[in-house]
Formats: C-alpha cells, structure tokens, sequence
C-alpha cells in the first residue's frame, strides 16, 4: 500500500472540529481524526459500528470501534473525544451528535461529514427499504448536523466545514443509484450552504476522494481499479488527509463553494 512520503507540516492548532463515520481503523474517518489531532487540533469523532458490521464487507469492523479507536489515539497522546454512538437513519440523532460534540470540546470551527449509508440494489430490486437509509443518512442528517453547527459557530472565526461526495457526476455507477442521488445531493447542499452561511465566517468545500484502499475490496477486483488510474495504485486516507488538513487550515481562508476530485486522475467509464 501507497505511503505518503512527506507528510504535510500544516498545523491546526487550537482550532476545534467534529469528524463523523469514524469507527474502523483502515477507514477515511480514522485516519482523518488522527492526522487533524497530530496537527494539533482537539477532535471530536461519531461513529456507528453496527452499520459496518451490517454491511458485511469492510475489514476492520469490530463492535464499539469508535471507542475502540479513541482510546487507542488517547494513549497516543492525541486529542480525539467520542461522542455517543447512534444511528443517523433515526431521526434527532444527527444534531444531538453535532449538539454533544460542542458541549465536550466547546465552539467548534470545523465539521468534517464523512459518515456514509451505501448498498448495491440495482434498479427492478429497488425497496422503500433500500432506498430511504440513503436519504436519511447521507441527506437529512447531514443537513441537520450542519444546521447545528452553523447555530453555534462563531462568525469571528475561520470555520471550516467538508462534505464528502463520489464519483457518480463524472461516470455512472448504475448498481448503486440510490447511493448516487444521495451522493449528487450532497454536491447540491454544499454549493447552496456556501451562500446560506457565508456572512456567518462558514466555508463549506465538497470532496470526491476517489477510490480509497479502505478494505471493502479484494483480489482482482481491486487490481482492476488500481489499473484505473494512471499511477497504477488506489488512493489511500493518508491521501485523503494530506488534502482536508490544507481545507481545514488558514491556508485555505479563500477557498470555498469548490467541488474537489481528489481522485488520482481515475479513469471513469472504462
């Protein structure tokens, strides 16, 4: 696996951020709430265990991996806080998260939206079942942790929010379509949320992280999304990381409304 070899030296020190879908350790979310604590910032983290031991394909899925994961970064030495496991699909749990998160850590300045609900049901199978986790957790909930973080950030600041989109407005992705709408929607909430929460200090970046080695594929499945890009290698978190720790950072104090394909230049169509 692809290991960064200059690590980035942006700091993040004082500032105060949530990162949901955090609870496997090969995961976007873990990795983020490692790197964003090592460079200084205290950091609170949400994650949903049962989802990932549900699904049934992601390595790394254990019970309680949130706490797991936050123990193993507070012998570290890193800053990261749980914040009490729930299931965004139910509704008043995505604000009480973002509401927990600001009562342990305090004002925050930044939100990182990285939890995921995503399942393969091609069209002519389609369930009210299937589709509706997609849109309460990857929509509602998103637009209701950002609502709660808009209400208490503090427009003096330079507050920092990302969302995660996919691939699906570069290629079709027609086994996962119901993941596809909820993915597209987020492209939406991030370009309106800009003008909404501008005068407030907010900046809000949506970003394609591409395909990320993060466990969920194997054998020659993942040779050939290796040999989809022109380095011939997945993307990894670190990867993911290098580019949310510059968004987060004072560097980025003019960058915002920007959808981001951070994807290692994959082939898309082939």
């Amino acid at each position: 696996m692809h290991k960064s070899m200059n690590p980035s030296t942006i700091r993040l020190d004082g500032r105060k951020i949530l990162i949901t879908g955090v609870s496997r350790s090969v995961g976007i979310g873990a990795t983020l709430a490692k790197r964003f604590a090592e460079a200084g910032a205290a950091v609170a983290v949400h994650g949903f265990s049962d989802y990932d031991l549900s699904v049934g394909n992601h390595s790394a899925s254990v019970q309680n991996g949130t706490e797991i994961l936050v123990k193993k970064f507070n012998a570290m030495g890193l800053d990261v806080t749980a914040i009490t496991p729930s299931d965004f699909t139910q509704k008043g749990t995505a604000e009480k998260a973002m509401r927990e998160a600001a009562e342990k850590l305090g004002t925050l300045d930044g939100l990182v939206l990285n939890h995921c609900y995503g399942t393969s049901v091609p069209l002519g199978q389609w369930t009210e079942e299937d589709i509706d986790p997609h849109l309460t957790v990857n929509i509602r909930a998103s637009m209701m942790i950002l609502q709660a973080f808009a209400a208490q950030a503090d427009s003096s600041r330079d507050n920092a929010v990302t969302l995660f989109t996919s691939g699906q407005y570069l290629s079709p992705m027609i086994s996962e379509i119901a993941y596809c709408v909820a993915k597209e929607a987020i492209i939406c909430l991030s370009r309106q949320s800009v003008y909404a929460l501008g005068d407030k200090g907010i900046r809000v970046n949506c970003v394609n992280p591409g395909a990320n080695d993060t466990g969920y594929c194997f054998g020659e499945a993942h040779k050939a999304v290796a040999d989809k890009h022109p380095s011939g290698r997945w993307g990894t978190p670190e990867d993911t990381a290098e580019l949310l720790l510059f968004l987060h950072s004072g560097h980025a104090k003019w960058i915002t409304g920007q959808l981001i394909a951070s994807d290692g230049g994959f082939k898309y169509g082939w």
